[in-house]
Order: structure tokens, then sequence, then C-alpha cells
């Protein structure tokens, strides 16, 4: 079963901002609901609720291995995705790095499963292959810069610190868009309103495809840059209120759900899967503490999050 929450049609607020808005809950509440029901919270892949999603894959698959049904809820963004996790609206919801990190440091979100971020670059800047600029270093006070979201690890975090390790402090020597999701970047580079356009290192390989994610043919851009690799790629939250044996089911469940065999049909939602490497399960807030960090550089401050 499928609900939708209202699309993203404008732009978001800043990242810290969020880190308020996930202050404002109280404790986490207790899930409520059927508990033969696991309530899955996520964030669309694209406006066409015709589309077959990687998603409704992963819904299927959770059923299978759990016996439960599983009911899915698209919400607009990634602090949505914590906020209904957090208080009990939803038990579960897959996160990048960054947001993961932030929800498990209110301490009232679980992180059950987790892959770590391997050695690639996670995050690139892009610029029409037309654009004057050839390198980071060529970002200028006038140069507008989209980035996804501001709790985004790919579309945000990541670049931001990549723009710092290259000399550019966000707000003085760029402009920032926040356009709200990866393909809005994608469409605000394409129809002039930013300049460059940072996002998750796996979306250029989707051009000549016909992705509505990436609507580029192979060679209408081209990279300024690339990130450093994250320390973890993706989690899987919970709302720690949920009852024992559907948790259980879960935490078995999951890593045969995300499974190399599953990598394919899972699409963007598999490449978090690396061959040979086990997941992390049940992670400690430790695995996320790198997060912190690179957080501090956007001026977000995670590590003490109430």
């Amino acid at each position: 079963m499928r609900t939708r929450g209202p699309s993203v049609l404008g732009a978001f607020v800043a990242a810290s901002a969020i880190v308020l808005t996930g202050c404002s809950f109280g404790s986490s509440a207790t899930a409520s609901g059927s508990e033969d029901v696991i309530r899955f919270a996520t964030l669309p892949l694209t406006d066409d609720p015709t589309a077959e999603t990687p998603v409704d894959v992963i819904a299927a698959l959770l059923e299978a291995e759990t016996e439960y049904t599983v009911e899915v809820t698209d919400v607009p963004n990634y602090s949505a995705v914590i906020e209904a996790i957090r208080a009990g609206h939803e038990d579960i919801g897959i996160m990048s790095g960054f947001p993961s990190a932030l929800a498990v440091n209110t301490g009232e979100v679980d992180s059950l499963i987790a892959w770590s971020g391997g050695d690639d670059p996670v995050s690139t800047c892009l610029v029409l292959d037309s654009s004057p600029l050839r390198t980071l270093t060529d970002i200028t006070p006038d140069t507008t810069v989209a980035f996804a979201d501001p709790a985004s690890s790919s579309g945000y975090f990541m670049p931001v610190h990549m723009l710092y390790e290259a000399g550019l402090e966000m707000g003085d020597d760029y402009e920032v868009l926040i356009s709200g999701g990866h393909d809005r970047s994608f469409l605000a580079l394409r129809n002039g309103q930013a300049d460059v356009a940072c996002t998750a290192t796996i979306f250029p390989s989707l051009a000549g495809r016909g992705d509505p994610m990436f609507p580029f043919e192979v060679g209408e851009t081209r990279s300024l840059g690339e990130s450093i690799p994250m320390p973890v790629s993706t989690s899987v939250l919970a709302n720690p209120g949920m009852g024992d044996a559907k948790r259980q089911a879960l935490v078995e469940a999951l890593p045969k759900v995300f499974s190399v065999e599953n990598k394919e049909a899972l699409g963007l939602y598999g490449e978090g899967i690396g061959v040979g490497v086990d997941p992390i399960i049940e992670p400690d807030a430790s695995v996320f503490q790198p997060y912190v960090d690179i957080a501090a550089v956007a001026g977000v401050d995670i590590s003490d999050l109430e």
C-alpha cells in the first residue's frame, strides 16, 4: 500500500533550521498502529505517480522475507522521514549517511543496518559542458551552486565539505541554491538558474538513458571535482518504540533484502551494497561520528543534538 505526501515545489530551509526542527520533538513516540504492518517512509524518486520505483521492489522483498504487510508513504524530504520515524508515525526509512547521523544523534532513532561508504568519491559538482568554469577554484561569489536538500549527504554535506577543502566558504565565496532534490538541481543547471549542480557521483552514469532523474545526454555535463568517500553510505533507520517481534524480523530480513543478489533490482537503492562487504547490524552511534566533523564545516553541530 502506498500513500503520497505533497511534492516539493520551492526552496528548502537551511541546514541549521532542519536541526532546530528535529529538536522541536519531545521524546520518541511509541510506534502506533498495527504491529503486523511495517510502515516504511521514503522519498519519491520521481514525480510520475505511475512510475515503478525501487521502493516498490524493497516493499515486496520485505513482505516476502518478514511475512509482514509493508505500507509505503512518500514524504517530501529527508527531515520529514526522520521526523515521521522519530514521532512514531513510521517504523523505518532509508537514509544516506548524514541524515542518519543527525537522526541517531537525537538518541530517539535507531539504525538497524548500515553499509560502509567504500573508497570511491560520493559527490561531484557538475557544470554544463559549455560553462567557462574548469575547476572548483574558478567558482566566484557570483557563481550559483545548487544543492539537493540541506539534510542530504551526497547532495549537500559532502559537496559543501569538498568546496571548503578547495578554499570556498559557503555564503561568502559562492551563492547557494537549495533546489529540493537532485533532479531539481539538474533542472536548475539546465535552465540557467544554477551555474553548478552538486550531486551524487552515481547520477552522471545515467546520461543518455532518458532517465528523468538525470535529463542530460552523454557529454552535456562535466565534473569540476569530486568529494572524499563517506564512512557510511546508507542506513535503515527505525523507531525504537516498535514491537520486539517486528524489530527482530527487520534485523533478520534487511541483510537478505539488501543483498548483492538483489542489487540490480534495487536500482539506486542498491548502489550502496558492496560486493564482499558485510553490512553493520544495529551499528553504534560511534559509526556515524565522522559525519559530525564534516557537518561542522556546514555550520551544523549534530554532536549533541537533543
